[in-house]
């Protein structure tokens, strides 16, 4: 190196290593650049997301299924969060299936409860930037009897690297008028895992720090964080609402391990304080929401859950 030199590369050894060693330490881990998300076809009727390599969900869809639901589900750490399919020691509610997308009392089925189908129709796959992924699927929301499609189900999943899903969800009618009725049961559901759920030591707290399944169950916040421990380790999942909806959802979050949210519920969720909201679409028209979900490694603050609540909306502008 000439001597012409050496003063320059000494400044920004001095002044700029400082700064990208304090960037390094001080940028979130759950918001850092990683290896990236992968989606891909799996067997039987599945699709398998990975992230850095390692396994993270599976999108399972067979049409012999209830409904599409994605399980297991991982933290980082390969951690499992979700309930176990025909977990004997937790049976109650075996329609409550990992992640999932459904609700009862569309044109009065109950997509919900599974005594109606949701089949599968079509599933994408599409690489975006910043190593994100996104899974497109499309779902019959059929008649129990007829088995005649009256609502379809578009659904885009986005997985970022860090365990933030965007869930932008858009219903349309298919031939005749489709009606959400007022209902408590759905629309964006996750099962968290045994150990985790509040009975069992688990902790919940909400955007505005209101806290335990008791005092969020049927309110409405940004966002709820379900924090329990699985396999010895904190670990949580994060339902989250997007202010550009039309309808505000409320939260059906339950110290039994249930976690949902849906904005057909004005009456049930109140108690008939309010009155209910059923929405009407007619043949063709369409209802559309944005939710997220974060899965993460420690407690609300150690995964800085209000710092991917705002990345959350800063991706769906």
């Amino acid at each position: 190196m000439t001597a012409s030199l050496l003063p320059i590369t000494n400044c920004l050894l001095k002044h700029c290593l400082p700064v990208i060693l304090w960037l390094s330490t001080t940028i979130p881990s759950t918001l850092q650049a990683t290896e990236g998300v992968k989606i891909s076809r799996g067997e039987n009727d599945t699709v398998n997301i990975t992230i850095d390599g390692q396994p993270f969900s599976t999108y399972n869809f067979g049409k012999s299924l209830p409904k599409p639901f994605m399980l297991p589900v991982r933290t980082a750490s390969g951690t499992i969060i979700t309930r176990a399919l025909n977990d004997s020691s937790d049976p109650d509610h075996p329609h409550h299936k990992g992640l999932w997308v459904s609700v009862d009392e569309v044109n009065l089925q109950k997509h919900w409860a599974e005594k109606a189908p949701i089949v599968n129709v079509n599933v994408s796959i599409t690489s975006l930037k910043n190593g994100a992924e996104m899974l497109q699927v499309t779902n019959e929301w059929q008649n129990a009897e007829t088995r005649i499609a009256e609502v379809i189900e578009t659904t885009k999943i986005t997985v970022y690297p860090n365990r933030l899903l965007v869930y932008d969800i858009t219903f349309t009618t298919s031939q005749n008028e489709a009606v959400f009725e007022d209902t408590k049961e759905g629309l964006l559901g996750f099962r968290v895992a045994p150990s985790m759920k509040e009975k069992n030591g688990g902790h919940v707290v909400s955007s505005d720090g209101t806290q335990g399944t008791k005092a969020c169950w049927g309110k409405s916040f940004a966002w709820i964080d379900y924090v329990g421990q699985a396999d010895g380790k904190t670990a949580g999942v994060t339902l989250m609402d997007h202010p550009g909806n039309s309808r505000v959802s409320r939260y059906h979050v339950r110290d039994y391990g249930l976690f949902s949210m849906s904005p057909f519920g004005e009456k049930a969720y109140t108690n008939a304080d309010q009155d209910a909201r059923p929405l009407h679409l007619k043949a063709g028209e369409s209802f559309r929401l944005k939710y997220g979900v974060f899965i993460h490694d420690g407690d609300t603050s150690e995964a800085r859950v209000s710092q991917v609540y705002d990345q959350f909306l800063d991706v769906t502008k």
